[in-house]
């Protein structure tokens, strides 16, 4: 049965419920835009933050089985040039270590908007961006946004496109999926005027407030710079669209992709490459890891290849979102005050995909290292859990 409020009721929250079969959206509250007060539902588009990493891993993992890609190769031998920890200049660094936060690279003061005109080899030529004590590939996971813009450069290079059109072609159309990154290829005027406009708890716009259109420019350039993506080269700068973070996509379409992931990739990659994206590439021993925030939250307990795993238990983890014990995998979002998730359990096939916004930053519920705001929408969604 189908949970919905007023429109006038906030934050905005949807919840989409699916198995390996069905999807069912469960939870609809509150406005997609409140300058207009339309009702926000299970089709809007929304910015789903860092649930972009898992689905720009599809797409790497299409290339892996494509033969194109190599996720254990040196990643200095696709792009041209040596990428490199300057204190561990002998250790090489490949699409694994990237996509599991174990490649030592840091944000920095987000330096991981990398404008147009600028490049990537630029960046990771900044000693900021690199962690000096702790070595590539080491047992060590310090969650970064970085790693992204680097893997999406990889791709761009091998492919010689761009980033949210190689997508487009490699994921996002397979899988019949009407989303895109940062408003490129795949997403069309109509979807963007149903865009949902995310805010802060203070109830100032934070992103997408798009006045009904597409953006002018779908990437980020310096002020006074000219928006001429007409001469970009594919692998200059993969952190243009946003591989870390700017997928926009409706739940109802998120909850496709978690269908895949309960399918375990069936018909869209090998089992071989599915299952190296969903194991473990790194376990929470003691104090081993990081999260975004620099902390020890208990928030990361296991990590693949941009899959979080969650509920696994131990004594230092946070992470049972559901409150119920049970392992699931998928990943989380968070940015510009909107919370979502993407979680399946891989025995039963069942999971949820759900995002609320004007979450305060910060915010931690009260049986984990999640918001208070997923746990309710959670509770909400699937209350026999």
């Amino acid at each position: 049965m189908l949970v919905a409020s007023s429109a006038a009721a906030q934050p905005a929250a949807v919840a989409v419920a699916f198995d390996r079969h069905h999807v069912r959206p469960v939870l609809a509250e509150g406005q997609a835009n409140r300058a207009t007060g339309r009702a926000v539902t299970a089709d809007d588009p929304v910015r789903v933050a860092s649930i972009s990493k898992l689905v720009t891993t599809l797409g790497v993992m299409r290339l892996v089985d494509g033969g194109t890609l190599d996720l254990d190769r040196d990643v200095s031998d696709y792009l041209g040039y040596p990428v490199r920890n300057p204190a561990f200049p002998d250790t090489p660094i490949t699409l694994a270590m990237l996509l599991s936060h174990r490649s030592s690279l840091l944000d920095g003061p987000d330096l991981y908007i990398i404008p147009l005109g600028h490049t990537i080899r630029e960046t990771l030529a900044d000693p900021r961006v690199w962690d000096p004590a702790h070595a590539p590939g080491s047992d060590w996971f310090h969650y970064t946004n970085l790693n992204f813009p680097v893997v999406a450069s990889v791709m761009e290079r091998v492919t010689n496109e761009r980033f949210d059109r190689l997508m487009a072609r490699l994921v996002l159309r397979p899988l019949g999926l009407g989303a895109c990154f940062n408003w490129g290829e795949g997403c069309s005027a109509a979807q963007a005027a149903r865009a949902v406009v995310l805010y802060r708890d203070s109830g100032e716009v934070a992103k997408d407030d798009l006045k009904g259109a597409l953006p002018a420019c779908p990437v980020v350039v310096d002020e006074g710079q000219p928006c001429d993506l007409a001469r970009y080269v594919p692998g200059w700068n993969g952190a243009l669209f946003g591989p870390q973070g700017g997928l926009r996509i409706s739940m109802r379409d998120l909850a496709r992709v978690g269908q895949l992931l309960a399918r375990h990739g069936k018909g869209f990659l090998s089992p071989a490459a599915m299952e190296r994206m969903v194991a473990p590439a790194w376990t929470l021993s003691a104090d081993n890891g990081l999260g975004e925030d620099g902390t020890h939250s208990g928030f990361f307990c296991a990590y693949g290849l941009a899959v979080h795993h969650i509920g696994g238990g131990g004594p230092a983890c946070h992470d049972d979102l559901f409150g119920d014990g049970v392992q699931r995998l998928g990943h989380a979002g968070d940015a510009y005050g909107l919370r979502a998730g993407l979680w399946v359990d891989p025995a039963t096939g069942r999971g949820l995909a759900f995002f609320t916004t004007a979450v305060p930053a910060g915010s931690k519920g009260t049986r984990s290292a999640f918001s208070a705001a997923e746990e309710n929408v959670v509770s909400r969604a699937l209350p026999a859990h």
